[in-house]
């Protein structure tokens, strides 16, 4: 075995042979991956190999349909079949609700390039008469996916690997891993079998590595141990049964070919043919969590026990929609662990806290995702960056704080969640609430209705003080439900008076030390603020896109206060300390502490919220304290609400006159009183979320995680005046080099009367797509919805016109000019 490599691959399912596949694809010969029993012995060999389309995320539909494609290609390269069945997938809708789902979903596939076709019942049923079509509303189908054997495919990709220089070895599990300051060295120890139990040897051997990525399935838990991280990724039992063949069934296919595989949504399952019978896969409620501590030594390609009772209403649902599968006996069954995360997406890209150590762990369609994983990560440890946003998929966006209990309950809510309605405005309930700011119970009872973020409950927008507690729930929809009218009130309220939102989430750090000046200079683009000013920056990975966005507010000469988008506080904190040390040496000593749940936030904003901080705010002069020339815009300072010593930013994320409140949170419930108290003789009103969103998109304020990411630059986002390029910056070279490959614009929107874009849709000139929205809503200044998103770069000039795909339908939109409410910020900067 070798002793040395350049990556070194642990897990042989389909993941781990994707990756060191795609690795040696992309040019690193000496590539070894690591066994510790047979390949596909983990959950690969009991998967039904199904390769869904079907993909709220962009990243994630990348993945995929890079697989399907991939797939295809496999045999032809490496003389293996890897029993790729393109029949197909058909997804049923049994509700108008639901066709909404597929309507969003295809306008994102679109951005894609995934094909689909629309069914009505009528033709489903002319085309596979054996489904019962009377209750369905219609369809989607794919045409070009389908199923494929999990076992072939993943010989097929080892076969491929080996081809390009890969070794792989069986029987050899990893038992620790040791950062050598410049290479991973990996104790490995060989495995026997005795007796049918798998068991290690005296015999190891440490093997050197540069790079180590961990494909390791449901081991994931072990894996993190011997890393010194957290994971989320635990495996939730999946049951699929498989039948006798079916008379029907049999008889249909004498002169047709096989059906599709067929999703019944509402009914919370898949069925596929299987040798004249069917396989049935249901996504039951109540199905557990397993090995929440780590997979058994004695547990190798084994099952659980079936629990036919559990899956009771899905299996008569099955015989409701194939009426000839009533009578047919059952053949066999399947109980096994596949991975989950809590948000049901896998993790993929850098381990926290360490270096050259990559994560591809809880896959919950690992066969579907095996390919594409392969082929972006490939291009994260080659080239630096993949083609595509990856950062949803990040291994860090969820944090320490997440537990084995939090992780356990909330995959379980993703298994059971794979075929609800996934509304754009979804929010998922269990482990809730868990992270509350001080004022949480104040909100919740002045109406609060939630969103969770990073942890943080976070008012999402403000309903009926009445509500029943399954409001926000039914209030739900793919057009403008039922809480629209509560959001837009509160974004008039900003325009028109005064609103305060709870901005506690935001991610905040304080960095401070001799080097920290130089450092932040070199780290980010724009040019630093002055002593008690801010500024809005960009620091950018090293192929030179958007990595992270920050509001520097400089306390010192040396002392900075960072703040950055409250989802992706463990993704900031850890690229910063990463960088922190790769300069101090360079730049000298410096102090990094996360400060986010030491200090609460409060938004104030509107052409009233001078008015109600003049009545709390301790000064000898209290008429002259807010004004412009004691606290101009993009300014900081230290004042006294009453009894509640507050940091106060003079910036506002809604374009309106307003201060961002950084107070102890300890002190919130008595600065929110006193707030609301100081607050009512003008209107206050407390403002969610959603009608930020809104707001923002008006001033055209590119927001993390949609206009800004991995695979754009600042200057393809538009921010070319947050970016200094008269002084030298982490990625500059990077930057300059790409150019400009497409524009970010806001657009405004002549779209349907009861629904706006969720930011998901695809964009188009004539036939031609041309970009996407990033973002979406509506706008109360304008009275129409407003997105934000890319286009190609001649058609980013103000007046384009364009259309957008709305509920299967083009809707015309405009390119507008950038920041249309108010674009010489009037407002923002009004003195008083």
């Amino acid at each position: 075995m070798k002793t040395e490599v350049k990556a070194l691959v642990v897990g042989g399912g389909a993941v781990g042979n994707g990756i060191a596949y795609h690795l040696a694809k992309a040019g690193w010969s000496d590539v070894m991956l690591l066994e510790r029993d047979e390949l596909t012995s983990g959950s690969t060999w009991h998967a039904a190999g199904l390769l869904p389309l079907f993909n709220m995320s962009y990243a994630t539909s990348h993945i995929h349909d890079y697989s399907v494609k991939f797939y295809k290609s496999l045999e032809e390269e490496t003389g293996l079949n890897a029993g790729f069945s393109v029949v197909g997938n058909l997804r049923m809708a049994q509700t108008q609700a639901r066709m909404d789902e597929y309507m969003l979903y295809a306008s994102t596939a679109e951005t894609v390039g995934v094909p689909y076709e629309w069914m009505t019942p009528a033709q489903i049923k002319e085309r596979w008469p054996l489904v019962r079509t009377e209750d369905l509303e219609g369809a989607i189908f794919h045409p070009t996916d389908g199923y494929i054997n999990p076992a072939d495919v993943t010989m097929a990709m080892a076969k491929g690997a080996r081809q390009r220089g890969v070794t792989i070895e069986r029987k050899w599990q990893v038992d620790g891993y040791d950062w050598q300051g410049d290479h991973w060295e990996v104790t490995c120890t060989k495995m026997a079998d005795k007796g049918g139990n798998l068991v290690a040897t005296e015999e190891q051997v440490v093997v050197k590595a540069e790079h180590v990525v961990t494909a390791t399935g449901n081991h994931a838990q072990r894996t993190a141990k011997l890393l010194g991280i957290k994971s989320p990724a635990i495996p939730v039992e999946h049951q699929f049964i498989v039948t006798e063949p079916d008379p029907m069934l049999q008889e249909y296919r004498k002169n047709h070919g096989e059906h599709p595989v067929l999703r019944d949504a509402d009914a919370k399952w898949y069925v596929r043919e299987e040798r004249g019978g069917w396989i049935l896969g249901p996504y039951e409620k109540n199905a557990p969590a397993c090995f929440e501590y780590g997979v058994p030594d004695s547990f190798r390609a084994d099952l659980f026990p079936l629990d036919l009772e559990r899956i009771e209403e899905e299996y008569m649902s099955f015989i409701h929609r194939i009426p000839s599968s009533e009578e047919v006996g059952l053949k066999d069954d399947f109980n096994g662990p596949i991975c989950y995360t809590p948000d049901g997406n896998p993790l993929v890209g850098p381990a926290p806290g360490l270096r050259n150590m990559w994560l591809a762990e809880g896959f919950s369609f690992g066969i579907t995702a095996a390919g594409g994983t392969g082929y972006y990560l490939a291009q994260m440890m080659v080239e630096g960056e993949a083609e595509i946003d990856m950062a949803s998929l990040d291994p860090k966006r969820f944090g320490s704080w997440v537990t084995t209990e939090y992780a356990a309950r909330k995959n379980e809510e993703s298994y059971d969640h794979v075929f609800i309605l996934h509304h754009p405005d979804e929010e998922r309930p269990a482990c809730r609430p868990l992270k509350t700011a001080p004022a949480y119970d104040r909100q919740k009872a002045l109406g609060a209705q939630f969103g969770c973020v990073n942890g943080w409950e976070r008012p999402n927008y403000f309903g009926p003080l009445d509500a029943p507690d399954s409001f926000d729930h039914d209030a739900r929809s793919f057009r403008r439900g039922a809480w629209w009218d509560y959001a837009k009130d509160e974004a008039h309220a900003i325009r028109e008076g005064v609103g305060l939102i709870d901005a506690t989430a935001f991610t905040k750090h304080v960095l401070s030390g001799p080097g920290a000046t130089q450092f932040l200079d070199w780290f980010t683009t724009n040019k630093l603020p002055r002593v008690g000013r801010i500024n809005l920056t960009y620091a950018l990975t090293a192929a030179g896109t958007t990595r992270t966005e920050y509001t520097i507010v400089r306390r010192g000469e040396d002392s900075y206060y960072l703040v950055s988008s409250g989802a992706w506080q463990a993704y900031d904190a850890d690229f910063l300390r990463a960088a922190i040390a790769d300069k101090t040496a360079e730049f000298g000593a410096m102090t990094l502490q996360d400060v986010t749940s030491q200090y609460g936030v409060f938004a104030i904003a509107g052409p009233k919220s001078r008015d109600v901080l003049g009545a709390l705010i301790s000064d000898a002069n209290p008429e002259t304290a807010l004004s412009n020339k004691r606290f101009p815009w993009l300014s900081s300072q230290d004042i006294e609400l009453k009894m509640c010593p507050t940091m106060a930013i003079r910036v506002a994320y809604t374009g309106e006159l307003g201060w961002e409140l950084h107070h102890p949170i300890e002190m919130q419930n008595y600065l929110f009183d006193q707030l609301m108290q100081a607050g009512e003789p003008h209107g206050l009103k407390l403002v969610g979320a959603r009608a930020q969103n809104w707001l923002r998109q008006e001033k055209s304020y590119r927001a993390f995680g949609t206009e800004l990411g991995r695979d754009a630059t600042p200057l393809e986002a538009g921010l070319d005046r947050f970016v200094d390029l008269n002084k030298d910056f982490h990625g500059k070279a990077a930057m300059e080099a790409i150019g400009i490959r497409s524009k970010c614009v806001t657009l405004l929107v002549d779209g349907p009367a009861d629904a706006d874009p969720w930011g998901r849709e695809a964009l188009y000139a004539g036939d031609t797509k041309v970009g996407r929205l990033t973002s979406g809503g509506y706008s109360p200044a304008f009275g129409r919805s407003i997105g934000m998103g890319y286009v190609r770069p001649d058609l980013a000039e103000p007046g384009t016109k364009l259309m957008v795909k709305i509920q299967d339908k083009l809707w015309p939109v405009e390119v507008t000019v950038d920041s249309p409410y108010d674009p010489t910020n009037a407002t923002i900067r009004k003195d008083g």
